[in-house]
């Protein structure tokens, strides 16, 4: 029965951002997880040092109050009667008292680490297995550089939200509102009310300029993302950038998206200046105001220069969380920010999904069935066109065409990397979106015309292709791609490393490495998409012969340029813009004389290396040996009658 799958029409080009609620409440569970009770343990012992060290910096100003009375002489409330010290011990006990703040802050801080690491480890683990979640189709249209910086600054944000929220927003609300409490009934509420006053005006002044530059940051955010998009995009297209000789080019590029990056860094830089002459105002105007208030009691002799000196202390100790207030402030909105867009990206929904009941995926024989297939990178533009054909359980398949005529896209659809618009994909009768699709990666190898190599070693690429690889088996399967004997030339032999994408190793060799590592992984299914296109005429025969004999007994879809190489294919399917057209064996393709035959002889008229193949593949079947020079003797004289 023919199904039908809505495709996602576009990917998003780029990541929206969770709104500051949202956000928060996605970070909560990681400080209280279920099930986690030394979580929670570690979480209580610090708020449990954070409060004491919050009563032990409330308690400084007073003891040296107490100090300075009993050094001046003070009458009033005589300190050791109230606390037994004399001057020299409540000295001593004012620097205890300043270590024990000290103290029972770093104890809160030792605590909480590990919740805090634990944390960002979850949150960019989970982000990294959701990126590799999303489609193909997001990751062609997202830029990696935005995309490393958005989970970048995203887990730095965490670590700032959980560290400051928890263990300064929360210790300053209470030390401000102890100070205030401490002044009304110490020295009236007038006092009280001038802290209130300073503290509230502030904070609004403070949040309000902030949310200004929270915009001028994003702005900055944002021209840091392009030019860093930009570097990371001229880098890895470096031998095109030398190509064309395009180094000044590439640098007036990057360097025009830094002169915007710059005027954005400037207005933020001047915002931060702003808030900080306004800060400074506020609070040195409600330090002058008590102090001189607390100067007049004191000529009036109703304070003593002890409670002067406590004003002053305790106006400047609530000086300095205020100032880091601003600093914090600004930073938990930039973190909130910053975890918007990781938390956007994690809420980016997967387009290829296993269905609820999905099954994982029995080959019993390997047979493969496109079923009447369309399919569409876009609504607007249809690639396949009702493609439907049978591949027999171990027989070869070959799909020739010209470029666009979606012969990658069927092995992009059999690989489920997107799901078909309408029709059906199935394997041994299994429809694709029916089973795992973990199940199903495993039974299919792709060797892509493009090999892309990780920055590691030979081995560990090599290796890639099947978890914990014996030495043996990692040998065997360089032996079979034709590379083990350049490996062991190297200095480094197996050890050697490949460079950014491989850049390091010449195109036949990145080729011969990713055919080693799918023979490593010797799946039932696999999926030539022009495997040798990158290899030279003699290494490509050598290879072929490898990948011949690695598709005895498996079903295999070749896709190819060179018709010499598929010309012993059990089916061979021609393709023209999303529809096949012919399909049979070469020889009944080449009596047919259609479109295959004409690509056939287009082909042997553009070069001798061609001819050479044709006819040690024809002379092949006649059970004839052909020496090289042979070869090509015969080969002019097939192509003089064509010309």
């Amino acid at each position: 029965m023919r199904r039908t799958t809505k495709n996602a029409t576009t990917a998003d080009s780029g990541t929206s951002r969770a709104p500051a609620m949202t956000t928060i409440r996605r970070v909560a569970p990681y400080l209280w997880p279920e099930g986690q009770g030394w979580v929670k343990r570690r979480v209580v012992f610090s708020l449990v040092f954070l409060v004491m060290a919050k009563l032990v910096s409330v308690l400084t100003p007073y003891i040296y109050k107490l100090a300075v009375d009993s050094l001046a002489g003070e009458a009033g409330t005589d300190p050791r009667a109230l606390l037994g010290l004399g001057a020299v011990g409540l000295v001593v006990a004012y620097g205890l008292a300043r270590l024990g703040t000290v103290l029972f802050g770093e104890l809160r801080d030792a605590v909480f680490v590990r919740v805090g690491q634990r944390a960002i480890r979850r949150l960019a683990i989970e982000t990294f297995t959701h990126i590799h979640q999303l489609s193909l189709r997001y990751h062609i249209t997202r830029k990696t550089g935005g995309l490393s910086r958005i989970i970048e600054r995203g887990v730095k944000g965490v670590d700032f939200l959980l560290r400051f929220m928890l263990l300064s927003i929360g210790p300053l609300i209470l030390e401000l509102t102890m100070v205030a409490v401490i002044f009304a009934l110490v020295f009236g509420w007038q006092y009280a009310a001038v802290v209130v006053v300073t503290i509230a005006l502030y904070v609004w002044f403070t949040f309000t300029v902030t949310e200004w530059r929270v915009k001028l940051r994003r702005e900055m955010n944002d021209q840091d993302t392009d030019a860093n998009q930009k570097a990371i995009d001229s880098l890895l297209n470096y031998e095109t950038v030398k190509y064309f000789n395009a180094e000044t080019r590439e640098a007036d590029r990057y360097d025009g998206a830094m002169r915007q990056y710059e005027t954005a860094a400037v207005k933020t830089g001047l915002s931060l200046s702003f808030l900080n002459i306004g800060q400074a105002t506020l609070i040195t105007s409600g330090l002058v105001i008590v102090m001189a208030m607390s100067a007049v009691g004191v000529r009036s002799g109703t304070l003593t220069v002890g409670d002067f000196v406590m004003v002053n202390a305790y106006m400047i100790q609530i000086t300095m969380p205020l100032n880091f207030l601003g600093t914090v402030y600004r930073e938990i909105r930039q973190a909130l920010v910053d975890m918007g867009e990781m938390f956007g990206l994690l809420g980016q929904p997967a387009e290829i999904v296993d269905a609820p009941d999905a099954k994982p995926l029995q080959v019993k024989a390997g047979e493969i069935t496109f079923d009447d297939v369309h399919f569409g990178y876009e609504p607007t533009r249809e690639i396949l066109k009702g493609v439907s054909f049978t591949l027999k359980p171990g027989q070869k398949l070959a799909l020739v065409g010209h470029s666009g005529s979606g012969k990658s896209t069927i092995g992009r659809l059999l690989f489920r990397f997107y799901d078909v618009t309408s029709g059906a994909v199935r394997i041994d009768g299994q429809d694709l979106r029916d089973v795992t699709q973990t199940s199903l990666h495993a039974q299919i190898g792709v060797v892509p015309q493009d090999t892309v190599l990780f920055n590691d070693t030979i081995r560990y690429n090599i290796a890639y292709g099947k978890a914990n690889a014996t030495e043996e088996e990692i040998v065997a399967a360089a032996k079979a791609a034709r590379i083990h004997d350049f490996v062991t030339r190297l200095p480094e032999g197996y050890e050697t490393k490949v460079g950014e994408r491989g850049l390091k190793l010449s195109g036949g060799e990145k080729q011969r490495v990713g055919i080693a590592r799918t023979l490593l992984k010797n799946p039932p299914i696999l999926i030539l998409d022009e495997a040798t296109s990158a290899l030279d005429t003699q290494t490509e025969r050598s290879i072929q012969e490898s990948l011949s004999e690695m598709g005895q007994g498996r079903s295999v879809i070749t896709i190819a340029h060179r018709l010499s190489t598929i010309a012993d294919a059990d089916q061979i399917l021609v393709m023209e813009e999303g529809r096949v057209v012919e399909h049979g064996t070469h020889d009944a393709l080449l009596e047919k004389g259609g479109v295959y035959a004409a690509m056939w002889q287009r082909q042997i008229m553009e070069g001798e290396d061609f001819a050479s193949q044709v006819i040690e593949f024809e002379g092949a079947k006649a059970g004839l040996r052909y020496t090289e020079r042979e070869a090509a003797r015969e080969d002019n004289a097939r192509a003089a009658p064509i010309g």
